[in-house]
């Protein structure tokens, strides 16, 4: 009697008891990849290495700006706040080329030379208007144009200063006559070769090109000033001493 009297155990349905096994080998999953993740692949530690030397990275002639035009443009034009020392905006490269829609070979190796030179990849301008003198039609190729800023801005004005404009033929200094009235300075290059990027042998044909330097200036004196104290080669004013125009 006493056998019969006795409840069975309740069994606990199959499916309960494989979803807390899962439950409790989550935590040791979880732990296992991120054991995994810990282990670093020698392309991993590269990718790294890179994103810590981008990062620390800086222009050299932004940092000659922030160490040395700054305190010269406020000692000399006695400003109290360094945060109206004018800078750099944008540096803009153009290339006008008449007939560039009738030959794509010469369109392409523009493109090519002048993505080459500043380090970023120019857009193509077009005719605004028809001119039927000049065989012109509205939106024809005319040429090739690019804009830079940032870093690669402080980059180019670098080697432009340092590198291509010393190797212009005969060269004698810029001239200052050549600012817009509102802190901008435009001036041209006769060849492109100047560049040492650019391969004499892969030129097609030998042509020249427009540079404008923006500025935040108020006026082409700052503006003078300030292009003056990045090392640009102005020729000497009369009466002018050569103190402060190279900050290195």
């Amino acid at each position: 009697m006493a056998d019969k009297e006795t409840k069975p155990k309740k069994e606990k349905p199959a499916g309960e008891t494989v979803i807390k096994a899962k439950a409790k080998a989550k935590p040791a999953g979880k732990a296992a990849e991120s054991a995994k993740g810990k282990k670093e692949t020698p392309e991993a530690v590269q990718t790294a290495e890179k994103a810590a030397l981008k990062s620390d990275y800086a222009p050299r002639l932004k940092t000659l700006y922030k160490q040395y035009v700054v305190p010269t443009m406020v000692k000399r034009f006695g400003l109290k706040n360094p945060m109206l020392v004018p800078r750099l905006d944008k540096v803009v490269l153009n290339v006008g080329v008449g007939g560039l829609h009738q030959d794509q070979k010469y369109a392409e190796s523009l493109q090519e030379e002048v993505r080459l030179i500043a380090g970023q990849k120019p857009v193509l301008t077009r005719a605004r208007k028809s001119i039927s003198n000049f065989k012109l039609r509205q939106g024809m190729v005319v040429g090739v144009r690019v804009t830079l800023r940032g870093d690669r801005m402080f980059e180019f004005f670098d080697r432009l200063i340092s590198v291509a404009i010393p190797r212009v033929r005969d060269f004698r200094g810029m001239s200052d006559k050549s600012f817009d009235g509102r802190g901008n300075y435009t001036f041209g290059l006769k060849e492109q070769i100047i560049f040492h990027e650019i391969d004499y042998d892969k030129v097609v044909k030998i042509h020249g090109m427009d540079i404008t330097i923006a500025t935040t200036a108020p006026n082409d004196e700052q503006a003078y000033e300030l292009l003056r104290a990045f090392g640009f080669p102005f020729r000497k004013r009369v009466g002018e001493t050569a103190e402060a125009s190279i900050g290195y």
